[in-house]
């Protein structure tokens, strides 16, 4: 402490022992020196004028001529702005430094306690383990981040970069000079060298490695900020995003995967973590794994029958909903935000490797737009969807239920283990699996039909992603099934002021329309999306015929007057016709196969 004390009580400053270490002219000493005697007299933070204001007259206006030694003390990486803000200082006017708060650094304030801030390392010598090399290279880690952190607030060529810069080559040089030193193999060089990782990548990996074995708070595996660990200016931002890609070496050799999670701003974020596999490849080298690649969805969908690919070019905003329905809507997609999701894997609530994950039922009378927001909110969530008919579950599993529901949903699982993706399963007509269960019939098409639900019910349960179902009817949903789906979300019939929204959307702008065609006139009548579209085809149809075709409201009014003419607008008519169709079938299936196993 006795340097301390010499320097503060120093009455010339630039013959004091600490003056060489600042490597500042001595305006910019003096000015220091001031600031450090008020730091050990208790004041931690000043005011940049009235720093000024010690030495040259404000009112003749002189502090303003010498705004840039404070501007080149902070440059120097010995003083460092006190504000939320983190404005660098290449960006910043010396009129907005003026009034700005200061404080000493900690980089200053350990070169007044040690003397010296030469980054010593210790002698070269081999590393006796996996455990010394990994210790180098998370440090390297460390000093990447670090000088990140100063890049925000520092000029490109400001010293405080340059000291980091310099540790950080030294680091590297001496890693390089250890491994040629070392006569066994390092487990990870070989591991960089069979997968023919080059600089960057092995920097994004070990990143990734040190966040694994750290448990750190998650901030590094964001694609932004593993990207800037790597990058030094603008160009090489966008140079290797590329390297972080669907079709880069570390994404599509399965060396990294991610999660696709939703920001607080609408966006989706990328968080990138190491597969368990490759974890353990390192941990257990002898033993080895084949590596699977990553092979597209599109490809592998054409391989099966189970489910269709399907999406829309629609988003949420497009989709005409009721207020309350896209209220609800909105609110589950905050609760899939990014920050939801790390609170939960703090708490415990949350495996860290998975993603966003939500059992939902979209309900309410058909043609309200169920399927079409289940597309528009994948969309949102940069998701594709597999999706199956139930309606058709009892035609093509009759006999064996157990058995093959279960695989409807093992397909998905082994799409989205070979796509390495997240796909929302999408279960439309949902209704024959959902509906209440037999508890008193002995008739063994229903006991089957039991069975097929059981089956069902223990799949949602275990199912790990997002999954969407489908159903016109909640009246006669099982109580079981209520409990499992986190968000149950209501589609009402249009009112008029959305008909009329649904109308203007829907018709297409070609449409040779007469002059007193009136839109008021047909949102009058209560008729869903799914039906408004439907009657503009079949209009369309129609008029298409004509020599002259032209669209009138009367023509339209002929297709809406058929089209309720031949709609059940009961939402109990079809309930009893949807489960009486479903009774039947399972009855004439059951039947069928006793017949032909007696045969």
């Amino acid at each position: 402490m006795n340097e301390i004390i010499d320097f503060v009580n120093a009455k010339t400053v630039e013959k004091s022992a600490f003056f060489k270490q600042l490597k500042c002219s001595k305006d910019e000493a003096t000015i220091l020196q001031y600031i450090t005697k008020e730091y050990i007299l208790g004041r931690d933070t000043l005011i940049v004028i009235d720093i000024l204001g010690e030495f040259y007259d404000i009112k003749k206006f002189e502090h303003l001529k010498n705004i840039k030694l404070i501007k080149s003390l902070l440059e120097f990486g010995w003083l460092v702005q006190n504000s939320f803000d983190h404005i660098k200082l290449n960006d910043m006017s010396q009129l907005e430094l003026l009034n700005s708060a200061v404080t000493l650094s900690p980089a200053y304030l350990k070169l007044l306690e040690k003397g010296s801030l030469e980054f010593v390392l210790p002698e070269i010598k081999k590393y006796e383990d996996h455990l010394e090399y990994l210790q180098d290279q998370f440090f390297k880690i460390d000093l990447a981040q670090q000088l990140n952190l100063v890049k925000r607030n520092f000029d490109e060529n400001s010293p405080n970069i340059n000291r980091l810069k310099s540790k950080l080559t030294l680091l590297e040089n001496r890693i390089k000079d250890r491994v040629k030193e070392t006569a066994n193999d390092i487990m990870l060089e070989d591991f960089f060298k069979s997968n023919t990782l080059d600089e960057q990548e092995q920097m994004l990996f070990l990143a990734l490695l040190k966040e694994e074995y750290s448990g750190g708070d998650g901030t590094i595996r964001d694609m932004n900020s593993l990207i800037d660990l790597v990058s030094s200016d603008d160009y090489e931002k966008i140079k290797y995003r590329s390297l972080l890609e669907e079709g880069s070496n570390l994404v599509s050799n399965g060396l990294v995967d991610y999660d696709e999670v939703l920001t607080p701003f609408g966006g989706i974020n990328r968080n990138f973590y190491i597969p368990d596999d490759i974890l353990y490849k390192i941990s257990h080298p002898t033993k080895k794994k084949t590596r699977s690649r990553k092979i597209k969805l599109d490809s592998l969908i054409k391989e099966q029958d189970v489910f269709e690919l399907v999406s829309t070019t629609k988003s949420l905003d497009d989709v005409v909903l009721n207020d309350k329905t896209r209220e609800t809507l909105d609110a589950l997609l905050k609760q899939m935000d990014k920050n939801v999701f790390n609170r939960l894997k703090q708490w415990g609530l949350k495996d860290k490797k998975r993603g966003i994950e939500a059992r939902i039922i979209f309900y309410g009378f058909a043609g309200t737009g169920k399927t079409l927001t289940s597309l528009a909110l994948a969309r949102s969530l940069k998701k594709q969807v597999l999706s199956f008919d139930c309606s058709k579950i009892l035609s093509m599993y009759v006999g064996e239920s157990e058995k093959n529901v279960r695989a409807i949903f093992d397909k998905y699982y082994d799409l989205r283990d070979k796509s390495k993706s997240e796909p929302i399963l999408l279960l439309n007509e949902a209704d024959q699996f959902l509906s209440s269960r037999t508890t008193s019939s002995s008739s063994g098409s229903e006991k089957m039909h039991n069975q097929m639900q059981n089956i069902f019910l223990e799949q949602i349960e275990r199912f790990d992603g997002i999954l969407i179902a489908t159903t016109n009817l909640l009246e006669s949903l099982d109580k079981a099934f209520s409990r499992r789906f986190n968000y149950k979300i209501e589609f009402k019939k249009p009112t008029l002021e959305q008909r009329t929204e649904l109308w203007e959307k829907l018709l297409p702008d070609a449409l040779p329309l007469e002059k007193e065609f009136d839109l008021k006139k047909l949102s009058r009548h209560e008729l869903t999306g799914g039906q408004i579209e439907m009657i503009i085809k079949n209009t369309a149809f129609k008029i298409a015929l004509d020599d002259e075709p032209l669209f009138t409201t009367k023509s339209f009014e002929e297709q809406i007057d058929k089209e309720l003419k031949g709609n059940f607008d009961s939402e109990n008519k079809v309930g009893f016709f949807k489960k009486f169709h479903s009774f039947l079938l399972i009855s004439f299936y059951y039947h069928l196969n006793i017949i032909l196993i007696s045969f």
